[in-house]
């Protein structure tokens, strides 16, 4: 019934047609005046044109424009993302500093050009700073202005209708026997009903719609910022640490309690939340066939806490993706592994050492390994200090003797086996020198012999007993505890974080699927007396669903003023309703059209 016009593709032009072409999108402007301005909060570049030919603030009002461009806040957006990949690839210092050890051990060529470029501190240096503060201030740059714009863009109401709709992109006309003032109140009425936000403007209603697709652009904007901060105030007041507890042991929230912390810049340590808990068991059950066997089932960690210096104890399960979560503090389950419970000797028979010794899973079925250090009370049989030092490996369910190796073929405990071989002298940790305590530093000790010569290594099971040679004493392999590992983390600002995220998709999903558009409706009389009403639209970028929209607008108003018959039937007239279609020149712009 009614038909819109569109730009058809443009070949390329000669000089001539496109100084025509530059004078005409001119006239169009001019045409169009207020109609046209304001589809976008866009602000408009400034070239170097523009600007005062000589002076500092000339130059600072240019910098600052650039900067606070959309341009330049996706090139900074881009970088920040780049600056992010050496602090994937490559070991952090805040992270792991053994990693990071242990690469520049492996990397010696590259180490003095990646410590220069600060890759091994990449979220803390000069340069992923500066991206970081730059790109802050060209967002609040862009955001400031915007929604100033934005907010008179809502006070103010759409602008009159430009003198000749046949210029716009969208553009559909018809004579109708109603008058006027009937057809601009039946047309006000009917963009009111659409949610158009419209008024009478002389002798054309004005209308506007899609005012949601600039408040997603802002909204996307301002969600990037609080994202931006988030990040930031996580990284400065963060917290995080390790702590590996045998079941009937706890744990307090200080830091002398921790394996290992790490936290921001500007965290304050002595405010940890307060509270502590104690490993009562840990549960782990496995899948016993099929193809995911040793997939386990039930992984928990029951615990006793209490919360304060003087909480009420509880009691509470922590699981895989299930935290215990105190004053803001998080306790997540990390891993699991067996503490074999050894006792050792000395040659009189005295008890010297008897504890849970974790050791370290090193498979899927939790064969581990570690050691078992005796660095107090023991005596030889000359009644001489030494330390003792055993390397351990144990297999939770030992296939048999004869029956492969050492590993394990399930991660229960169905048949618990500790491998160990001993050595006596120094253990070195009276040096003052940290040491790995999974590891046994062997370069001061003597290892124990058989009677054959032969290194004494010896597989026991629960209850069995490993003799030292020449009296030196025994080890027992008195029985089996579970350990489980714990993160003890505190994220400021992850609400807010996850806020921003949810808010940014939010916005882009607005300012991709929302057409900011408006529509005019003109109704006057013509020179035979005739009322001639003429729609056109206009969107801030080309898309098929104008036409469409306005197409359904005039079959709507159509109906109410309703087309005038004549007594000449014009080719170009729709048969079933005779609205009168405008085809577009192909030398005439489409005005208003976002270039």
């Amino acid at each position: 019934m009614s038909n819109t016009k569109s730009n058809p593709p443009q070949e390329r032009e000669r000089p001539d047609e496109r100084e025509v072409r530059a004078e005409q999108d001119r006239e169009t402007a001019r045409e169009l005046g207020a109609a046209g301005s304001q589809l976008s909060t866009a602000p408009r570049e400034e070239t170097l044109a523009n600007l005062p030919a000589m002076g500092v603030i000339g130059w600072a009002r240019w910098f600052w424009r650039q900067l606070t461009s959309m341009r330049v806040a996706l090139i900074l957006l881009f970088l920040l993302s780049l600056g992010a990949i050496p602090g994937s690839l490559i070991p952090q210092n805040s992270v792991d500093e053994l990693k990071v050890q242990t690469f520049k051990g492996l990397h010696t060529t590259v180490t003095p050009i990646y410590e220069k470029l600060q890759f091994f501190d990449v979220y803390s240096s000069v340069w992923f700073s500066a991206i970081y503060i730059l790109l802050f201030i060209s967002l609040i740059g862009c955001i400031v202005p915007r929604t100033g714009t934005f907010i008179g863009q809502l006070r103010s109401r759409p602008p009159g209708a430009p003198k000749r709709l046949t210029r716009l992109p969208a553009y559909t006309t018809w004579r109708t026997e109603a008058e006027p003032e009937q057809v601009r109140e039946a047309a006000l009425a009917m963009m009111r009903k659409r949610r158009y936000r419209a008024h009478e403007a002389g002798d054309a209603v004005a209308a506007e719609k899609g005012y949601l697709r600039e408040a997603g652009n802002l909204m996307f904007h301002i969600a990037l910022i609080v994202m931006l901060v988030a990040f930031a105030w996580g990284q400065l007041f963060k917290s995080e640490g390790g702590k590996l507890v045998v079941e009937g042991d706890g744990f307090s929230n200080t830091i002398t309690q921790y394996d290992d912390f790490k936290s921001g810049s500007l965290y304050d340590k002595d405010s940890l939340a307060p509270f502590s808990f104690t490993l009562d068991d840990f549960v782990g059950t496995y899948e016993r066939s099929g193809p995911q066997i040793g997939t386990p089932r039930t992984y928990e960690a029951r615990i006793t806490y209490s919360e304060g210096a003087y909480g009420k104890s509880k009691k509470g399960v922590i699981k895989v993706n299930e935290p215990l979560v105190v004053d803001g503090t998080k306790v997540y389950l990390n891993a699991h592994g067996y503490a074999p419970v050894v006792s050792v000797k000395d040659g009189r028979g005295k008890e010297v050492y008897k504890a849970a010794v974790p050791l370290l899973p090193i498979d899927n079925n939790v064969t581990s390994s570690g050691a078992i250090k005796v660095m107090d009370g023991y005596r030889d049989k000359n009644d001489k200090k030494e330390q003792l030092g055993f390397q351990a490996f144990f297999v939770p369910t030992f296939a048999g003797s004869g029956k492969g190796t050492m590993f394990s073929q399930f991660p229960a405990a169905d048949m618990p086996v500790l491998a160990l071989n001993g050595f006596h002298g120094s253990l070195g940790v009276d040096s003052g020198l940290p040491q790995n305590v999974y590891q046994l530093n062997t370069s001061k000790m003597k290892e124990f012999k058989d009677s054959k010569g032969k290194q004494l290594k010896q597989r026991l099971l629960v209850g069995e007993t490993m003799k030292l040679p020449d009296g030196a004493g025994s080890i027992t392999f008195e029985g089996l505890q579970e350990w489980a590992s714990f993160q003890i983390s505190e994220q400021p600002a992850s609400g807010w974080a996850l806020t921003g995220a949810i808010g940014a998709i939010a916005g882009l999903a607005g300012s991709l699927f929302i057409q900011r558009r408006r529509v005019w409706i003109r109704a006057v009389r013509g020179a035979d007396g005739v009322t001639v009403v003429e729609m056109a639209g206009l969107g801030r970028s080309e898309s098929a669903k104008l036409p469409e929209e306005l197409a359904d607008l005039a079959v709507t108003l159509n109906a109410v003023a309703p087309t005038a018959p004549g007594p000449d039937t014009d080719p170009d007239t729709d048969p079933d309703s005779g609205t009168h279609v405008v085809a577009a020149s192909s030398a005439e712009p489409s005005e208003g059209a976002e270039k």
